[in-house]
């Protein structure tokens, strides 16, 4: 600690850290010219460094270096229950190792608070047009996930520092933007910047309030909250300048998918972004939001809005105490967080986007950043004329439509635009169409609270908008199981079935098992296509239906004005809303160590392993192979891979179906097909999760040929014999053989959600190496934390420059260090060989050494044993 720059915060009975005064007795002046993201990190220093590394950590920040690492210590870590439990599995696994090696378990406790909200457990079984379906869904949830639950439940109590949200509450990252964000903390008597990591790549919404909140996997989130720093590089700060005022009619989400489509062109690849300018100034922060919280889709790291009276005025309007809002104006104005003590700051590179430019926009098929103008609907193919027989779905039926996301439903004025266009279509007579499975699932429950107060809910209710949970559910791929008949439908007559959906991801496979491609588009957009019932509709020209006078109604007479959207926020949207929400689901009493009965008996630190479980079971992680030496020689190709290979490819988190391996497994293992339940839910049990591998049934694995062209789905070639499989299969057979893997892929390897097991399903396969042209940030770093090797092709050579075809062996030689050149050795099958150099993408010291224990969760048992003995 630098406890000369520690003064006294006026105004408070505080104190803080003088960020300007560090840096400027550095080099004076050099403050001024910092970006945003580079004061926070600096504060970070000041507060958490030694004295004898702190200025040469900061001069990397003054001078702009990114040729060496400082540690960073967020002050908190944000779940979802999902790879919240499986990181809170892996720890409870890490308890018995240290327990068996003569530890105590009960020491291993996360030290950053950590925050683990339920939240991507709900599927949408029961539709909205459904009466009590919020209720319905609710309680297939309980019944599902008992397993999962239980667990949970013993996490509370059993660690330390763990708060729990249960379900049926919200979604993580609406919560932190509504309540858990503080923006500025207070701890032991110091007033500092809120900053967190989160296991979602989505964390990024609350850099909307002018937070650091980084998406991580579930693997880097374990070491944070273990008490390492996340050790990085000063990243590359892009500026993006929003000038104009958005057309009138337009939503934040038309905004957020043309600002998508518009940096994936700029390349802002792991960048961090800062907005600012005349047109970021005039933006809601809900409208900020809802960019900040497309981060994974711009390709960023960060997506960043300085701290100014928009931002006093939303936590206002959510309910924070007066007394915090001010800590966060006077930090803000004392240590260069406020947005006028930015006009100097400079950029490496400064990106220009007009808010004018914007118009009525969706995004896909299976892209997000794949924007179509509604305007050019039919001139891109979307929209077009198509005949049907009377009584049959047309093609393109939508058969999901749902207003679901944090993305949108964190933005009031998104969610009052859809509740208003609903009262007009249904005034107007205009229904659904019966085929559509409609569904209103907020991201916190003071959305109903402003709906109904609005009389709007009725409104969507009518229109089979009602609320089925609040919870991520169809952006999730929890979109539940069709009406059977309709099912039997899209079957047997082989229909182009779509999704439209409020969300942020929309790629092949995700959605629904049925729903052959999804779009994403506004929440008022969303109830029209829920009336056409059909994406081959032009949604700005065709007619939607007739009214009680035979009189054609379009979008545009349906459409509310900007006036009346903003109305009704003003007299609906209320602070004491959130207070009534907020209040009591963070009124948390846990008495670490004790049983929640009432009782004084104490809670077992290890936990008691369910055997027959498929949710929960001990990970495998200090055992057999995984605690083997990895040779990476004579690695065989488990898949050879194209560009733009996902999370959801690796690891998809939909539907269990009864005739894939994870099915298959759960049919023998007694479970009900109904109850099958996602692939995500399973993700604390190993056995069905590591099924899940490469299980996307869009997948192109280029070893599977077929007259030429790559065979679509889940399949593998097991060699030297050549024999087609299913991937597991091959997985197995593989794993049998006890024989190494590789794989081979192209561009932006591993992108989409920050999914751990997208990584330990490959290790657990037995990949010690990923050769690709490049990785997505978060999943590289998942691999790495698994101990699988990623290294890079380099010079623009790919797979296609070696024409590999699967039938090779490989192995790696050199040395392992940050940066270094490798040797990729191929051995052809006629018994020639290639050498090919390729780069380590180990990036960071911290990254060796978790590499070279295995790790994070052996490097930290290793420094346990080593600092307890």
């Amino acid at each position: 600690m630098n406890a000369n720059y520690r003064k006294p915060l006026a105004g408070s009975s505080l104190d803080y850290f003088d960020t300007q005064a560090a840096i400027n007795d550095i080099e004076p002046g050099a403050f001024e010219k910092l970006p945003y993201t580079s004061r926070v990190y600096a504060e970070n220093l000041v507060r958490r460094c030694s004295p004898e590394t702190l200025t040469d950590s900061l001069k990397q920040i003054i001078h702009r270096k990114r040729d060496l690492d400082f540690p960073w210590y967020p002050a908190r870590v944000v779940c979802h229950d999902i790879l919240g439990q499986t990181a809170l599995v892996d720890l409870a696994g890490l308890r018995d190792a240290i327990a068996k090696k003569g530890g105590d378990p009960a020491k291993v406790n996360p030290v950053v608070p950590t925050q683990l909200i339920v939240d991507h457990s709900l599927a949408v079984e029961h539709a909205g047009f459904e009466k009590d379906a919020f209720e319905k869904n609710r309680a297939i949830e309980d019944r599902r996930n008992d397993d999962r639950f239980h667990f949970i439940n013993w996490t509370k109590a059993a660690f330390e520092n763990i708060d729990v949200i249960q379900p049926g509450n919200g979604i993580m990252h609406q919560i932190n933007l509504e309540k858990m964000s503080p923006v500025i903390q207070a701890r032991e008597g110091v007033a500092f910047p809120d900053t967190l990591v989160g296991t979602d790549s989505h964390t990024p919404h609350v850099d909307a309030l002018g937070v650091i909140a980084i998406g991580v996997g579930g693997l880097e989130a374990e070491s944070v909250m273990l008490g390492r720093p996340s050790w990085m590089r000063l990243p590359d700060i892009v500026g993006v300048e929003l000038v104009g005022k958005r057309q009138a009619g337009i939503t934040a989400t038309d905004i957020v998918l043309a600002i998508t489509e518009f940096l994936r062109e700029q390349k802002v690849v792991s960048t961090y972004l800062e907005f600012y300018g005349e047109g970021a100034a005039n933006l809601t922060l809900g409208d900020r939001a809802t960019i900040s919280n497309m981060t994974p889709e711009f390709g960023a790291t960060a997506a960043m809005f300085y701290i100014d009276d928009k931002t006093l005025d939303y936590l206002t309007l959510t309910g924070r105490e007066d007394s915090q809002v001010k800590l966060v104006e006077t930090y803000a104005k004392a240590n260069g967080l406020w947005a006028d003590s930015l006009e100097n700051a400079e950029y490496e590179r400064v990106l220009r986007f007009d808010l004018s430019s914007v118009g009525r926009n969706i995004a896909g098929p299976s892209n997000p950043h794949r924007r179509v103008s509604t305007s050019d609907l039919a001139k891109q193919g979307i929209s077009g004329k198509v005949e049907n027989e009377a009584g049959l779905m047309p093609d393109g039926a939508c058969i999901i439509a749902a207003i679901t996301s944090c993305t949108n439903t964190s933005n009031p004025r998104n969610v009052i635009a859809a509740g208003l266009l609903a009262r007009n279509a249904n005034a107007k007579g205009l229904t659904r169409k019966p085929w559509v499975k409609t569904s209103l699932a907020p991201g916190s429950k003071a959305v109903q609270l402003y709906l109904e107060d609005a009389n709007l809910l009725t409104e969507l209710e009518a229109l089979g908008f009602g609320i089925v949970g609040f919870a991520c559910t169809t952006c999730n791929g929890m979109s539940g199981a069709l009406d059977p008949v309709i099912q039997k439908e899209v079957i047997e007559r082989d229909l182009y079935t779509t999704a439209v959906l409020s969300g942020n991801r929309n790629f092949d496979g995700r959605i629904h098992p049925y729903a052959k491609q999804a779009f994403l588009a506004s929440p008022p957009l969303v109830v029209a296509y829920a009336i056409a019932g059909t994406i081959r509709f032009d949604i700005e020209k065709d007619v939607l239906g007739q009214d009680n006078e035979g009189n054609d109604i379009r979008l545009k007479d349906l459409w509310p004005s900007d006036a009346e959207i903003d109305a009704v926020i003003a007299q609906s949207v209320k602070p004491e809303q959130f207070r009534k929400v907020y209040e009591p689901m963070f009124d948390i009493k846990v008495d670490y160590g004790s049983l929640q009965d009432g009782s004084s008996a104490k809670i077992d630190p290890q936990y008691d392993w369910r055997p027959q479980s498929t949710y929960i079971r001990r990970p495998p992680y200090w055992e057999g192979a995984l605690a083997g030496e990895r040779t990476m020689k004579g690695m065989r190709p488990l898949a050879v891979l194209g560009d733009n290979i996902t999370t959801d490819h690796l690891s998809p988190s939909n539907a269990i179906m009864l005739d894939s391996a994870a099915g298959a497994y759960l049919d023998k293992m007694g479970l009900p097909e109904e109850d099958f339940n996602s692939y995500a839910t399973h993700r604390g049990d190993h056995l069905t999760a590591q099924r899940a591998t490469f299980a996307n049934p869009k997948l192109l694995n280029e070893m599977v040929q077929h007259n030429g062209q790559t065979k679509q789905g889940s399949y593998a070639r097991i060699e030297p014999e050549g024999q087609e499989s299913r991937m597991w299969e091959a997985i197995e057979t593989y794993m049998e053989r006890k024989q190494p893997l590789v794989i081979i892929a192209g561009k932006d390897y591993g992108q989409g959600s920050s999914r751990d097991w997208a990584a330990k399903g490959v290790r657990l396969a037995g990949v010690e190496v990923i050769v690709a042209e490049g990785f997505e940030r978060i999943h590289r770093t998942n691999l790495v934390g698994m101990g699988v090797l990623p290294v890079e092709f380099i010079n623009g050579e790919t797979r296609q420059t070696y024409q590999i075809d699967g039938t090779e062996t490989f192995d790696i030689i050199g040395e392992r260090t940050p940066g270094a050149m490798m040797t990729l050795v191929i051995h052809r099958r006629d018994g020639s060989q290639t050498e090919v150099t390729v780069k380590c993408r180990l990036d960071t010291a911290e990254e060796l050494s978790v590499y070279e224990a295995g790790g994070i969760l052996q490097r930290f048992a290793q420094d346990f044993l080593e600092a307890n003995h």
